[in-house]
């Protein structure tokens, strides 16, 4: 005889009963958990990641990304193209667009007129690479770079573009690619977020949003901590006024206290999550200001820097401050740069964002490199696209503008492994198609894992009944960069 369904009151009572042996079950484990968490210790200790063992031998460490928001014009800046110049004016060859998509912004122009370079280019270092004239101290340091002349994308239009880079999807709500190496790598340092953000202030240009460092669904643990200039480099860290420290830490042990017996209860790993980013950010109230305050500087570092440096919140002063990251081991340091979307004025613009930015750039290629640091430190530049080789607009003798361009574009890498002195890929005389070696935004990403000891394939994370990773099911090693 088959034995009766239970009825709703029973399965309501079996339900409560087999929760509360899983919580009653998991107290010791809660507990064990916890205590990693808790301040019993003068220090906690550096959080491992998801990874217990790495698949390559590491060739760096630590990153830093100067991402250039807005999309730097390649052929102003790196990709020396004469023949631009001796067809100034005269419309873009059918045979050299090959009916490729232009923005709304362009897609109507009349004509669409090639738009020579006004600024001088001359070859610098050993390696004989052409550098432009607007970028004086990256000419300087450019045996130590490697730059990738083929990078392309998918995507034509800034939102989807930057959060491409940022984190594998031009859709919103993926993790950041800093989020990823805090998840699967950790920490290296009790003290300070393992993703540190810096945003250079004021600006214009397209809007920099939070999203783009953050942890999607990985952890909250795992998401971007935005330092600012200021006396107060992370919102809402010091305490009140009247709140001394004591109490703060009075304060926060009945709080864990509490969300012990709310984890016992529920097994609900956000609990932990939540008391370890408070456990983080009371240590935080004395390590972010010791690590942003820049007095113990030397003379010597602030002239290296250039002026801006002494000015808390620009560029150099930034790239400053993510040296100083660096060597308390922060994982991930990610700098924002607005204004290098130039539809018009790009003379004009693009000398005044070279001024703001060259010198603090190379200054960190040379500071990294004279403390040790470069082998092991990552440093990547670059936008989320190029710029047309046409004008956008009227092109006149001394003013031009650009479009976007995904189909291929100009970064550079040093550091962390990455072969010195190179370029690699090729474009088209027009700076328009690839011609050789091409490097997606995917293959991007690939190396760089690649590069910290992961197979960008075996770093997932399972998420609504499938697999999620950085590069989701594409990206190749690209070798031949690699040292």
């Amino acid at each position: 005889m088959n034995n009766p369904s239970p009825s709703p009151e029973d399965q309501l009572s079996l339900y409560a009963n087999r929760r509360h042996f899983l919580a009653r079950s998991g107290v010791s484990l809660g507990a064990a958990a916890l205590s990693q968490l808790l301040p019993n210790d003068a220090t906690a200790a550096a959080k491992a990641g998801a990874l217990d063992v790495l698949h390559y031998a590491p060739r760096a460490k630590r990153v830093i990304y100067l991402f250039m928001s807005g999309g730097p014009s390649q052929m102003d800046l790196f990709d020396y193209k004469p023949l631009l110049n001796e067809l100034n004016g005269q419309d873009l060859p059918d045979s050299v667009r090959q009916g490729q998509r232009l923005t709304g912004m362009s897609a109507n122009q009349a004509k669409l007129p090639l738009a020579g370079a006004q600024f001088q280019f001359a070859q610098h270092g050993r390696s004989g690479t052409w550098v432009s004239e607007l970028l004086p101290h990256t000419a300087k340091v450019v045996d130590d770079l490697c730059i990738i002349r083929s990078m392309h994308t998918e995507a034509i239009n800034h939102d989807p573009a930057i959060t491409f880079f940022q984190t594998g999807s031009q859709n919103a709500g993926r993790p950041s690619i800093g989020a990823w190496l805090s998840y699967g790598l950790g920490s290296m340092n009790d003290d300070l977020p393992t993703f540190c953000v810096l945003v250079t202030k004021g600006g214009t240009g397209q809007p920099i949003y939070s999203r783009l460092w953050g942890s999607g669904f990985l952890a909250s643990t795992h998401q971007g901590v935005q330092f600012r200039s200021g006396k107060d480099p992370v919102l809402y860290l010091n305490n009140p006024g009247g709140v001394s420290p004591e109490a703060r830490r009075n304060m926060l042990d009945r709080l864990s206290e509490l969300h012990q017996l709310q984890y016992q209860q529920t097994q609900d790993p956000r609990v932990l999550e939540r008391i370890e980013q408070y456990e983080m950010a009371f240590r935080m109230q004395t390590s972010a200001p010791e690590a942003t305050d820049l007095s113990d500087e030397s003379e010597a570092t602030f002239e290296l820097y250039g002026p801006d440096s002494r000015e808390p919140g620009t560029f150099s002063a930034n790239c400053l401050l993510a040296r100083r990251l660096a060597e308390r081991n922060v994982r991930f340091i990610q700098l924002f740069h607005r204004g290098w979307d130039q539809h018009g004025n790009l003379p004009s613009e693009i000398r005044r964002q070279c001024r703001a930015t060259d010198q603090g750039a190379a200054a960190l290629i040379t500071d990294l490199k004279q403390r040790g640091m470069l082998d092991d430190t990552l440093v990547v530049w670059g936008g989320e696209f190029g710029r047309t080789a046409y004008s956008q607009g009227t092109l006149t003798a001394n003013n031009y503008g650009r479009d976007h361009h995904p189909r291929c574009f100009t970064m550079w890498m040093a550091g962390g492994g990455v072969k010195p002195g190179m370029v690699y890929g090729e474009t088209d005389e027009f700076s328009y198609n690839l011609t050789r070696n091409p490097v997606h935004v995917h293959d991007l990403h690939a190396t760089m894992l690649h590069l910290l000891g992961i197979d960008h394939e075996r770093l997932t994370y399972k998420h609504q009944g499938r697999r999620y990773r950085l590069t989701d099911v594409h990206g190749e090693l690209v070798n031949d960069i690699i040292s």
